[in-house]
């Protein structure tokens, strides 16, 4: 995950990075935070996940004609305009900014971040080989749970399909933790989203499947599934 800054004000860009940081550290979420002085320099390295872009930037730089070079280049970064004077973000609808924060009220990022790794979750796409050595595409979102299922890993989804993909369990829990989803037992990862109740025992998912949590990952379920549902759950 690379979230950018691009402020040329150094008072207000440290002001920012560590508030990201901050919501970071405090959920637990590995990333880069990377700040810029000028557009031009944010160009020039443009990968960003997510940024937070001034409207006015110094020696003439334009907010708005940076984020169109970011849409046109066809980048799936989502943009946070920064600035002081809340009339000017209207225009942003010529981008379609994910956000518009106003510098008085910095406390408005730790809301942007919880929004943006919402939809993160949602638009997050794997690919896998099937059994066939056909490469295919899995949207997370419908995502419901893997499951090992002889030598391959089965992906079935809330649509009731299924793939058979190939793959290790441990490989794909890894894979799949930073988006909502743990490996339960060493047969099972599920989707946390779509688990309907939980005890010390067992979970119970929206299609009304019950999995027996491993005693190993227990004590590691509790605090992951609070996690996800303080950073995801409205």
């Amino acid at each position: 995950m690379k979230i950018c800054i691009v402020e040329d004000e150094e008072v207000w860009r440290d002001k920012i990075k560590a508030a990201v940081f901050k919501y970071c550290m405090d959920k637990d979420i590995p990333a880069r935070i990377i700040a810029y002085d000028s557009g031009r320099d944010f160009i020039e390295n443009t990968d960003a996940d997510l940024l937070f872009l001034d409207i006015e930037l110094a020696e003439g730089e334009d907010g708005f004609q940076i984020a169109e070079k970011i849409v046109d280049s066809g980048s799936q970064c989502k943009i946070c305009f920064l600035t002081s004077h809340a009339e000017m973000a209207r225009q942003g609808y010529r981008v379609n900014a994910f956000r518009y924060i106003d510098k008085k009220y910095l406390e408005e990022i730790d809301e942007a971040l919880d929004s943006f790794f919402k939809t993160k979750l949602q638009e997050r796409i794997i690919y896998c080989k099937d059994t066939d050595g056909i490469r295919i595409k899995i949207s997370l979102n419908g995502l419901l749970l893997v499951e090992t299922s002889g030598r391959k890993l089965r992906y079935l989804m809330l649509d009731g399909r299924e793939h058979f993909c190939e793959g290790r369990i441990s490989e794909a829990a890894q894979n799949l933790s930073p988006f909502g989803f743990f490996q339960v037992q060493r047969s099972y990862i599920v989707n946390l989203k779509y688990i309907e109740s939980a005890d010390s025992r067992e979970i119970v998912l929206c299609n009304g499947l019950r999995i027996a949590i491993g005693r190993v990952h227990g004590r590691e379920f509790k605090k992951e599934f609070f996690k996800w549902r303080m950073l995801f759950e409205d």
